[in-house]
């Protein structure tokens, strides 16, 4: 349960949050729901995958450690990537409650909200501070990559784009990982779609999208060395 509030600059002009990431905050996790307007952002840093819930509906995820609760892109130095996904960088306040201009809700009983450190969320005169302001440009880019989830997806889906794979990563003779139950964008099937399927996914928006899932596979060569890495510092 969460005790949320809608943020006022009456009730909350004290209120503080603290911006950075940490495992204390649950920011330690092996990948991340992320939406379609971020996968420009994402794919230059981590793997796009979807996942298949038992209602047949798909979800994208940026894949961020390949054991539980291991982030490689983040230590106690921080995070180490261009991007941080939406859903991590939002914090304590929460996405699908903008109905109205600037209607932005906070778990009051997350540990990031503080009273005597952190980022401040109004400014002296009431005003939104620079951190509230950049928060709710992540939270307007969230519902609206939420809004168009569903029928990209459906598109994808009937142009038999979406294909399940399954990744086996060797990091050496005795330790592997194999990632199944995941699905991709077919870079063949993509390659092969003809001049009007393509022009439709491109008016809606979706051509790209679905270029930044296959691009993004190339980083999974990153999280091998990331994983190396941390192996070899202990």
């Amino acid at each position: 349960m969460t005790n949320t509030a809608r943020l006022n600059n009456i009730q909350h002009k004290d209120l503080k949050v603290i911006a950075r990431f940490s495992a204390a905050f649950g920011d330690n996790v092996n990948q991340v729901a992320i939406v379609p307007t971020e996968f420009e952002a994402i794919q230059r840093d981590y793997p796009i995958l979807l996942s298949k819930s038992a209602e047949g509906e798909y979800q994208a995820l940026a894949l961020l450690g390949l054991d539980k609760d291991e982030n490689l892109f983040l230590d106690q130095q921080g995070w180490h990537a261009r991007y941080v996904p939406g859903m991590l960088v939002r914090g304590p306040f929460l996405i699908g409650m903008q109905q109205q201009e600037g209607m932005i809700h906070v778990d009051l009983d997350d540990p990031r909200v503080s009273r005597s450190e952190g980022e401040l969320l109004f400014l002296p005169q009431g005003g939104h501070s620079p951190y509230l302001e950049h928060i709710t440009r992540v939270l307007r880019m969230m519902h609206a990559g939420m809004s168009v989830s569903g029928s990209m997806y459906a598109a994808f889906e009937e142009l038999k784009l979406i294909e399940p794979v399954a990744l086996q990563i060797d990091l050496n003779d005795r330790e592997q990982y194999r990632l199944a139950d995941y699905y991709t964008i077919g870079e063949e099937r993509l390659a092969q779609l003809g001049g009007a399927d393509l022009e439709r996914l491109h008016k809606a928006g979706y051509l790209q999208a679905a270029y930044f899932v296959v691009s993004s596979m190339k980083n999974i060569n990153r999280l091998i060395e990331l994983k190396n890495g941390r192996r070899a510092a202990r």
